[in-house]
């Protein structure tokens, strides 16, 4: 096949259309389906509890620390698998891999079932690990398909198409489940785990097709199962000298345990705490409250985008960290659906801001004389990354601890109140922040 220009309009596009194709796994099985499907299956079986690793743990329980140890891994073996690819060249056959896996994955999820607990839970962090593992290579080939001035143009794109995609096949699983009799419901959720999969492996042929594999020819060798980490290390030590972006790192790294535990455990927390009228009433209820905060989401980050400009970014964050404060209050009284679907509007308004706007505010922190801007990126997602797995983890305990859902994101307060005063401290004088 010919090859591809960089910045042709068809590799630009190719390469926009994996979020189409791997969308459907955040939305799908991580948001919204699997969440509904495994409180299901808990409640079917009349106990809350289930013996896991040799404990009685509660559902919620044992998924915020399965969650936990698949984001674990994440940060651990990316920086050492994009060392690897950066250097031999071979970054599509990893980006293959892990789309393989996860989409592979999430079709076996349709045999789970907590007789073979283990066996799911498996494929839950296979296809968890399958997604965020993809997503590092995917996210490195920019540089490589375009050029600078494109670069924003075709990452927006990527996310609109992912957004359109992914909210597509929810609708139609949404109406798989609807439109049969209630025994049939849970048979409904697992064709839809393995749409996703068939989905997120069929599309992404499209990329592939026209993706480069521009090999090195260098081979491997033993220190270089170590670069990535040393890249690590190396801007560590660089961002100790970097008062400013310090503080805003610390900051982030505490109020982004806080943000995506949220995000994550949102479905698991209404399937169990919400008082629903019916089986039915739950599953659409909360699948048309993650829609509701997509959509909510989209002009979330666009008021985001044009308060900073106004007021900068330090002080839409700190307002952004402090409604947080007041969403975490208003959850631990959430009970009547009417509670939650106003808790998830709330939530859907600051995720797409606070989101974007961390990004942005770290991208514009790194001085300019910074030429390798990838190993600072490569940092700030490892501190993300390993930033879930200490919410997630500081979650379940909570929730296992006390029993009550309430009052473990009653505790994420903690870190929006530290996020806010870090940020606080910050220099707000710099007229790009």
């Amino acid at each position: 096949m010919q090859k591809l220009d960089k910045g042709s309009r068809k590799l630009l596009n190719a390469w926009a259309f994996y979020d189409w194709a791997n969308s459907v796994y955040a939305l799908v099985i991580s948001s919204s389906i699997f969440p509904l499907f495994f409180g299901q299956l808990f409640r079917q079986r009349g106990e809350d509890t289930l013996s896991f690793l040799g404990m009685e743990k509660t559902g919620e329980t044992i998924i915020s620390y399965v969650t936990a140890f698949g984001f674990l891994v994440i940060a651990l073996t990316s920086p050492l698998l994009s060392g690897i690819a950066d250097y031999l060249g071979n970054k599509k056959f990893f980006m293959k891999f892990f789309c393989y896996m996860g989409s592979i994955s999430c079709m076996l999820l349709y045999f789970f079932d907590l007789e073979h607990l283990y066996f799911g839970l498996t494929c839950y962090v296979l296809a968890l690990i399958g997604f965020w593992g993809s997503l590092v290579f995917y996210n490195s080939y920019l540089p490589d398909i375009a050029f600078p001035e494109q670069q924003d143009a075709i990452s927006a794109k990527g996310f609109s198409m992912g957004y359109i995609g992914s909210v597509l096949l929810l609708i139609v699983n949404l109406a798989m489940v609807m439109l049969v009799p209630d025994e049939q419901k849970m048979q409904m959720m697992r064709y839809s785990f393995l749409m996703v999969g068939i989905w997120w492996l069929g599309f992404s042929q499209y990329t592939y097709k026209y993706l480069p594999d521009v090999r090195t020819g260098k081979v491997m060798h033993q220190d270089l199962l170590f670069k990535g980490f040393k890249e690590l290390k190396k801007v560590g030590k660089q961002i100790k000298g970097l008062h400013q972006l310090k503080r805003y790192l610390t900051a982030f790294f505490i109020y982004s345990m806080a943000v995506q535990t949220v995000m994550i455990i949102a479905a698991y927390f209404g399937e169990k705490e919400v008082q629903w009228g019916s089986a039915s009433e739950r599953t659409t209820g909360l699948i048309v409250s993650i829609l509701l905060i997509q959509l909510i989401a989209v002009l979330g980050a666009y008021l985001t985008s044009k308060a900073s400009a106004k007021w900068g970014n330090i002080k839409v964050l700190m307002l952004i960290n402090f409604l947080w404060i007041l969403i975490c209050i208003d959850a631990y009284f959430v009970v009547t659906p009417i509670d939650f679907y106003i808790a998830a509007g709330f939530v859907g308004l600051v995720m797409g801001g606070i989101q974007s706007l961390s990004r942005s505010t770290y991208s514009k922190l790194i001085p300019a004389e910074v030429v390798d801007t990838t190993s600072f990126f490569s940092f700030y997602d490892v501190a993300e990354k390993i930033g879930i797995v200490i919410g997630m983890f500081t979650y379940g305990f909570i929730a296992d601890v006390t029993g009550k859902m309430q009052n473990a994101i009653l505790f994420l307060i903690v870190f929006f109140i530290i996020g806010f005063l870090l940020l606080y401290r910050m220099d707000k004088k710099n007229k790009y922040i």
